[in-house]
């Protein structure tokens, strides 16, 4: 059941990429952030609200966001700064790169996730499960190869770095979160409403430091229906994560995996929406990834 929900959040992610290149196409990083976690939060509010009034009508529908100790916060607090640290990168090279070159470099965080959950969790997965993890690495490396012909030069680039950092402190936050909700026992949405609430906190001082005080800055800020959808589609596609991951037999490194069939959008849609180069040629690359996640589930 957990690659199916897997699955399912690959499916929102897909979505959350598309309105997120629409919602930084000549805005500033961090205002978009911001309102994309502010969307999200309030969309869980209701439901931290409903848990203190209400709580058996919460626990009943399965959202209750529980009571936690204060140390729990700092855990908590710990996977904000990586993810803030992760989207600020990726949303500054979302703005300088085409959406078919960052979302097959962001799709070799399962690689990054190999390593700790192999060393850190000890998981083994069986021949299949291997040839479909190996069969999208290799399908990402190809990527990269189509992108020199888009003029994007992967050891020039400085965005490139920027997709690559991004990529890895979001492997590490999605081994953190195995951590958070095995070991910890939170359930989804604890974890998401005071993951938003601390990581908005975070971009408000970030904010207070390069944005409130410059009016030219928020002048120039423009204001868009994908804003809110971003954060409404990725709190989505996190509930299902979560919930994948609250399974104890639950593979990080395929959940991980599995996830980036979310390309499949980006290539095909986003490719048409945005006109961007190549898009036949990164259908063989995407193809290996299908392939790849098909394997895992055949498994």
């Amino acid at each position: 059941m957990w690659m199916y929900l897997g699955l399912l959040a690959a499916l929102f992610l897909g979505l959350h990429n598309l309105c997120k290149k629409h919602a930084v196409r000549g805005n500033e990083v961090f205002p978009v952030l911001l309102g994309t976690l502010i969307a999200g939060f309030l969309l869980i509010l209701p439901f931290y609200i409903g848990s203190i009034y209400a709580p058996e009508a919460t626990k009943e529908i399965g959202f209750y966001v529980e009571t936690i100790p204060w140390s729990t916060h700092g855990y908590i607090v710990i996977k904000s700064m990586i993810m803030a640290a992760s989207w600020i990168l990726a949303y500054q090279a979302l703005k300088h790169l085409p959406l078919t070159i960052v979302t097959p470099i962001r799709s070799a965080g399962p690689f990054f996730t190999f390593i700790g959950a192999i060393f850190i969790y000890k998981e083994a997965p069986n021949n299949y499960q291997w040839i479909g993890f190996f069969l999208i690495i290799l399908s990402v490396l190809l990527y990269s190869r189509i992108g020199k012909k888009e003029g994007i030069h992967f050891k020039s680039n400085k965005w490139i770095f920027a997709i690559i950092g991004a990529t890895f402190l979001g492997a590490s936050s999605g081994l953190y979160d195995k951590f958070l909700i095995q070991s910890l026992m939170l359930n989804p949405q604890t974890l998401q409403f005071w993951f938003c609430f601390y990581t908005i906190i975070i971009l408000l001082i970030i904010l207070s430091i390069t944005w409130f005080p410059y009016a030219q800055k928020r002048k120039d800020f423009k204001f868009r229906w994908s804003i809110p959808a971003v954060g409404i589609l990725l709190q989505t596609a996190d509930y299902f994560y979560f919930k994948a991951l609250q399974d104890p037999d639950a593979m990080i490194m395929l959940l991980s995996a599995i996830k980036r069939s979310q390309i499949i959008i980006a290539v095909v849609i986003g490719g048409l929406i945005f006109k961007e180069q190549n898009k036949r040629q990164k259908l063989i690359p995407l193809a290996g990834i299908m392939i790849g996640v098909f394997l895992i589930l055949y498994s």
